[in-house]
């Protein structure tokens, strides 16, 4: 929808006070450049720091700038790929030193929305300060910038495109070129990485031919009773726990479930360092459990679960086929379909080969190759 076609629809609406409602619906609005797909809510964003197109610029080139880490090799970017939905196709990521993580990467996309912003740290739910973790933490690290807030203004001072564009992101701020500035940008660009255009999305808005026959079965499959998948990956984002403009609060609570994915010794545990949400309460009723990410793009962001620990969608559906998964031996040997802390949603479901098959192919459809390739989130500092 464009302001050109809606033209004649305006001026005939004025008199009822209808043009308001009118640019809801539009996939634009004019004052912002966070492009909301039909259909999306608005997401929620901060009322003192909206993005503008001199912030967001800043913040994409910050996001793809190498020199924002300890040894001058990593960016933001090289954790999460555009072309991979803005994840890095391993099952640890690896920091800037070569530590190995025992998490995987997670997708940005509608990152704005997410209403938790970590795999298992509840705490974790503004994205300005999230964006800090990566950038200074040093267990594990990842940019390996901790200590070096001096190197972050030199650079922002001296390399001319932040010399020139920081004070015009932040007109009339006295100090643009600290941390706090640099990390407002970051999070003003990965408000912007909004993913709703996939065959998914064009069958929601009326075009009954953009899913096949078989990704419309596996459709009524995800969302039906037997599978359960709606429940922890409804609505929009195929997420259980969004933030969106206007609403009172969260939709669908706290983001965490414990899946059955292992099964360790007298108490369900899971294996040190990946203990979920149990890390930051120290409540045995938290072990196991992660985050729900979102579902967009899941075709392309293998491996898959917290840890990477499975490798492909049709293992993804053995594992909640059988309710939990089953590790015969070795140090995380045990029957996850039997964890105590396990969700309830969690019961296990058979499937015959063209239903699994069908659940693929929808799962396939949630794919959006324009924001895989969508030259507003493309590395700036890339020459051809």
């Amino acid at each position: 929808m464009t302001r050109d076609s809606l033209a004649p629809l305006v001026l005939s609406l004025v008199s009822i006070g209808l043009v308001a409602v009118l640019w809801s619906r539009c996939s634009v609005k004019p004052d912002s450049v966070v492009r909301v797909p039909p259909m999306f809510p608005r997401p929620a964003l901060p009322a003192d720091d909206l993005p503008t197109a001199a912030k967001v610029e800043m913040g994409r080139r910050l996001f793809y700038d190498r020199r924002l880490s300890r040894t001058g090799h990593t960016a933001c970017a090289t954790c999460h790929r555009q072309e991979l939905a803005f994840t890095d196709g391993k099952a640890h990521a690896i920091g800037d030193t070569g530590e190995v993580h025992k998490r995987s990467t997670m997708s940005l996309a509608n990152v704005a929305y997410a209403a938790r912003l970590s795999w298992a740290n509840p705490l974790a739910a503004k994205l300005d300060l999230q964006v800090r973790v990566p950038l200074f933490t040093e267990d594990p690290v990842e940019m390996g910038l901790s200590g070096r807030e001096a190197m972050i203004g030199k650079l922002l001072r001296e390399e001319p495109v932040y010399a020139n564009g920081m004070p015009l992101a932040f007109p009339g701020d006295a100090a643009p070129f600290d941390v706090d500035h640099l990390v407002r940008a970051i999070a003003a660009f990965e408000r912007t990485l909004i993913s709703g255009d996939s065959a998914y999305d064009r069958y929601a808005h009326g075009d009954k031919s953009a899913l096949t026959p078989e990704a419309h079965a596996g459709m009524d499959l995800f969302f039906g009773e037997r599978l359960e998948c709606f429940h922890c990956h409804g609505g929009f984002d195929f997420a259980d726990s969004v933030t969106q403009q206007n609403a009172a609060a969260a939709q669908g609570g706290a983001p965490y479930h414990n899946t059955g994915l292992y099964n360790l010794g007298p108490h369900g545990e899971y294996p040190v360092g990946g203990r979920g949400v149990y890390e930051v309460t120290r409540d045995l009723n938290d072990m196991g459990a992660f985050k729900a990410p979102t579902l967009r793009n899941i075709a392309i962001t293998a491996p898959y679960m917290h840890d990477g620990s499975i490798a492909t969608l049709d293992a993804v559906l053995d594992h909640y086929a059988a309710g939990g998964r089953t590790i015969a031996e070795g140090p995380s040997a045990g029957v996850g379909s039997k964890n105590p802390h396990k969700s309830d949603f969690i019961q296990g479901f058979k499937l015959s080969d063209d239903e699994r098959r069908s659940v693929i192919a929808f799962l396939t459809s949630l794919t959006d190759e324009a924001f895989l390739h969508d030259p507003r989130f493309a590395d700036p500092w890339a020459t051809h």
